[in-house]
């Protein structure tokens, strides 16, 4: 009986070394525990703009697009919110994502206003473009030219300014994940 549990006890120990070396070798290879996929492209984070007036404008966004989705910008899902505020008064809005298209630290991100306390808001498209540069961010909004985002009229999915707002010192944490489409 001793004898066989000293074979059952080398057999064991022979497939632990064994299965060790193997993993060991996948995992120096690349291989071992598979990753989770990156993510098609993304834009997250939350800033606060510059403004010398003292205006309280805050950007957040928590967009994504999934590998399987790589090719459709049109896919992207996820939400973000803006407010603006100045001695007390201003508005805030909240947006489903309806694209994100990234490249290199840049994001432009549309969404359609799913809730908002700015009269006529709801139900128009915005779109968001913000530059990561570490904490020194910029961003863009489509309604730069028309002073509101009510005033979007039959504005495209993925259609917005350039990043000409500065954020606020201190405030800046977006992270884009740059889109890599098979072309």
């Amino acid at each position: 009986m001793q004898r066989r549990t000293k074979i059952a006890a080398v057999t064991l120990a022979t497939a632990l070394l064994i299965t060790a070396g193997t993993a060991g070798a996948a995992m120096a290879s690349g291989g071992g525990t598979p990753r989770p996929e990156r993510e098609a492209a993304a834009l997250t984070g939350t800033a606060k703009l510059y403004r010398s007036a003292g205006d309280d404008i805050t950007f957040s966004f928590d967009a994504h697009l999934a590998p399987k989705d790589n090719r459709n910008p049109q896919k992207a899902t996820g939400t973000f919110r803006f407010s603006h505020y100045l001695h007390g008064n201003g508005a805030w809005a909240k947006a489903k994502v309806d694209c994100l298209v990234t490249g290199g630290k840049v994001a432009v991100v549309s969404g359609v206003i799913t809730a908002s306390d700015l009269p006529g808001a709801k139900g128009k498209r915005v779109g968001v473009t913000v530059h990561d540069l570490g904490g020194h961010d910029r961003l863009g909004y489509s309604w730069a030219g028309t002073g509101s985002p009510r005033d979007t009229k039959d504005l495209p999915p993925c259609v917005s300014s350039a990043p000409f707002e500065k954020v606020k010192q201190g405030t800046g944490d977006f992270k884009v994940v740059p889109w890599n489409p098979a072309l």
